[in-house]
C-alpha cells in the first residue's frame, strides 16, 4: 500500500537516528517500527502483582492536628 505520512520533528529525527544505525531502507524501518508498536498496542495487558503495602507495629491512633507532632510520633523523636 502507498501512503503519505506527516511524521513530528522528534518522530522523524528519532527515524533517522536509527536509520543511520541500521543498514536498511526508511520504508523497512518504518514497518518494522509500526509492527512492533501495533503489537505492544493490541498485546494482552500484562498481569501484575497488586501493589501492597506493609503495616508497621505501633500506635493505631495518631493525632494529625499538628504534623511536626505526627511526624515524631510516626518516625521517633530523632527525625525531629
Amino acid at each position: 500500500m502507498r501512503t503519505t505520512l506527516t511524521l513530528d520533528d522528534d518522530v522523524a529525527a528519532e527515524l533517522e537516528r536509527l536509520l543511520k544505525s541500521r543498514e536498511t531502507s526508511l520504508k523497512a524501518l518504518v514497518n518494522d517500527v509500526l509492527r512492533r508498536g501495533l503489537q505492544e498496542m493490541t498485546a494482552r495487558p500484562k498481569h501484575r502483582k497488586p501493589f501492597r503495602t506493609k503495616s508497621v507495629p505501633g500506635r493505631l491512633l495518631i493525632p494529625i492536628d499538628n504534623i511536626a507532632e505526627a511526624l515524631a510520633l510516626a518516625e521517633g523523636e530523632e527525625f525531629k
